[in-house]
C-alpha cells in the first residue's frame, strides 16, 4: 500500500525535526467557577478484584451486574461472584463478594463459573452458576442458590446436576435461565460439546430444581467447532436475540436474530458487537433499552505491548435495534448526558502544517501530522466529525507519545482496508493491529466518533454503527493526540468532555 512505503521516511523526518511542532501556551486554570462534580466511571472494576464474566440482571429500576471476581490471590479457590449495581451507568455501587466459592478443594464449586440471576414467579431470586473443580470428574456442574435480596445467598447442593454421558464432561457450563410463560416452564441454556462440535443445549423445568434435557438448541455456525460461551437468549421488540462469545479463534461477542424463541436464528452480515478487547458480553434489557455487558481484559504482565489476559474492567454497550432486527452499539445515552463538562481544548503542540478551524483541525496530508493535548484528569470523552479524507488515507487518535511525538497506542481509521484498528505499538506500518473491526468507509464523505477513556480503557463508537474497545495502561496521565498519515483529513466540531 502506498501509505506504508511513504511512512517509513515520514517517521524518520518526524524524529529528526521533532515534528515541526508549535508549542502552545495553554494555561492550566479551568474556566468558570469550581464545581464539586462526581467523577464519571464508565469502565469500573473492584478495588481488590478484576471483573471477569458478567451476569447482568435488571430489577426494580437498577441494573445488577454480577461478575466473576478475579482476585489473583494464589488461593486454591477462585472466581467468587461479586456484584456492582448502577442506575445511570456512570456511578457504580460495589456490593463486594456475594456468592463465595467453597472451602474445600474436594467441593464441586471450589471455583465458581459463569451463570445468571433471575426472579421466579413468586419474587424469589435464583442464581444458577457453574461449579468448577479441576480435580473432579466431571469437572463442571450446574449449581443453584436462592436469595431474597441478591446480597445474601443460600446454596442448594441437592439441586446440582451433571452431564449424564451425552455431552462433554470437560465443558458443561454458563447456565442461562428464564421463564417462558407460553409453556408455563423455565428454560435453561448450557454451553457444552456434542459430537465434536460446540453446542448450546436446552433444559426445561417446572420448579427450578429438576431439569429435563431437551437436546441441542443451537450448534456452532462459525465453522470452527468452538465453544459458544456465556450465551443469552432475550426478546427485544418483536425479535429474539441469541448471543455468545467464541472461545476460539477470535474471542469476540456474536449475536443471532430470530422471529421466534425456537429460531431459526440468522447470522447478520455484521454479527459481532465489538473486537477482541470486549469479551463474554451478555444481553439485558430494562424494558426500554437493550445493553450488552462484558469486560475488557488486562494485559499479560500489565504491559501494553503484550497480549490480553483474562478479566479486567467492565464494559457496557447500549445497543440500537434497527428495522431489520440488526443491533449496533452506541454511546450510552446516560453516559453522554453525565460526562458533559467541557475540557479546555488548547493544544500543547501541533505540526506547523495543521490548520486550526473554528472548532477543530485540518490536516494538510504532509507526512505525519499531529495536534497534541494534555491528559484528561480522570475519565474523558472525545466527540468529533471527521471528513476530507481520501481513499488511501490513515489517521486516528493516539496516546502516550514518545520523545519523537509518535503515539505508542493508536486507534487508526484505515480507509483503504475498510477497518478500524487498534495498535499497541508505534510501528503502525510494519505491525499487525492487536484489535480491529471491519467498517465500510466507501461512499462515506464523513463520519462521527464518540470516544470514551477511563481507567486505562478506551472505546470508540463510530456513526452509532460499530464499537472498538482496547486496553491502554499508558493512556492514564499521558498526553494524547489527533494524527494523520499523509492524510487530508479534518477533525471538526471537536468537543473534549469529562
Amino acid at each position: 500500500m502506498k501509505k506504508r512505503s511513504i511512512l517509513i521516511s515520514a517517521l524518520s523526518i518526524l524524529m529528526l525535526c521533532s515534528c515541526g511542532t508549535q508549542q502552545a501556551t495553554a494555561e492550566n486554570e479551568g474556566s468558570g467557577e469550581a464545581e464539586d462534580i462526581e467523577a464519571v466511571s464508565v469502565f469500573p472494576k473492584n478495588d481488590t478484584a478484576l471483573v471477569g464474566d458478567t451476569m447482568p440482571f435488571y430489577d426494580n429500576g437498577k441494573m445488577n451486574i454480577f461478575y466473576l471476581a478475579d482476585l489473583r490471590d494464589g488461593k486454591t479457590g477462585y472466581h467468587p461472584w461479586g456484584l456492582f449495581t448502577t442506575e445511570d451507568y456512570c456511578t457504580f455501587e460495589d456490593q463486594g463478594i456475594v456468592i463465595p466459592y467453597a472451602d474445600s478443594a474436594e467441593d464441586q464449586d471450589i471455583a465458581l463459573g459463569t451463570g445468571c440471576v433471575m426472579k421466579d414467579q413468586s419474587g424469589k431470586y435464583h442464581a444458577f452458576y457453574t461449579g468448577h473443580n479441576d480435580w473432579r470428574a466431571p469437572k463442571e456442574a450446574v449449581m443453584h442458590a436462592t436469595s431474597s435480596d441478591m446480597l445474601n445467598w443460600t446454596k442448594i447442593p441437592e439441586d446440582t446436576f451433571l452431564e449424564e454421558g451425552k455431552y462433554s464432561t470437560e465443558d458443561f457450563r454458563d447456565p442461562y435461565v428464564f421463564y417462558v410463560p407460553e409453556e408455563n416452564q423455565y428454560w435453561m441454556l448450557v454451553v457444552t460439546r456434542y459430537e465434536g462440535n460446540g453446542v448450546i443445549v436446552r433444559y426445561t423445568s417446572k420448579d427450578l430444581s429438576k431439569w429435563k434435557d431437551e437436546g441441542v438448541f443451537f450448534e456452532d455456525d462459525l465453522g470452527y467447532g468452538t465453544n459458544m460461551e456465556c450465551p443469552t437468549l432475550i426478546k427485544f421488540g418483536s425479535k429474539w436475540y441469541l448471543s455468545f462469545s467464541d472461545q476460539w479463534p477470535d474471542r469476540v461477542v456474536h449475536y443471532r436474530i430470530a422471529d421466534s424463541i425456537n429460531g431459526p436464528f440468522r447470522k447478520p452480515e455484521q454479527d459481532t458487537i465489538d473486537g477482541n478487547g470486549f469479551y463474554a458480553g451478555r444481553l439485558e434489557t430494562d424494558g426500554e433499552h437493550l445493553y450488552c455487558v462484558g469486560w475488557n481484559g488486562t494485559k499479560v504482565g500489565h504491559d501494553d505491548e503484550n497480549d490480553y489476559d483474562w478479566a479486567g474492567n467492565m464494559v457496557i454497550h447500549q445497543l440500537t435495534q434497527h428495522e431489520d432486527g440488526t443491533l449496533t452499539p452506541i454511546l450510552n445515552e446516560q453516559v453522554a448526558a453525565k460526562m458533559n463538562r467541557p475540557v479546555k481544548e488548547e493544544p500543547l503542540k501541533r505540526t506547523e502544517t495543521v490548520t486550526a478551524l473554528n472548532d477543530g483541525w485540518k490536516f494538510s496530508g504532509d507526512e505525519y501530522e499531529l495536534v497534541q493535548f494534555e491528559a484528561f484528569p480522570e475519565s474523558g470523552r472525545i466527540e468529533a466529525d471527521i471528513s476530507g479524507y481520501e481513499d488511501d488515507d490513515m489517521f486516528g487518535i493516539a496516546f502516550a507519545p514518545d520523545i519523537e511525538n509518535v503515539g505508542a497506542l493508536n486507534f487508526v481509521f484505515n480507509i483503504p482496508e475498510n477497518r478500524i484498528e487498534f495498535y499497541n505499538t508505534d510501528r503502525l506500518m510494519d505491525s499487525d493491529p492487536q484489535s480491529y473491526i471491519d467498517y465500510d468507509f466507501s461512499g462515506k464523505d464523513s463520519f462521527h466518533i464518540s470516544f470514551l477513556l477511563d481507567d486505562g480503557v478506551g472505546c470508540v463508537y463510530v456513526n452509532d454503527e460499530v464499537a472498538l474497545t482496547a486496553r491502554m495502561y499508558r493512556s492514564q496521565a499521558n498526553d494524547w493526540q489527533l494524527f494523520g498519515i499523509n492524510s487530508t483529513v479534518s477533525f471538526d466540531n471537536l468537543d473534549l468532555l469529562n
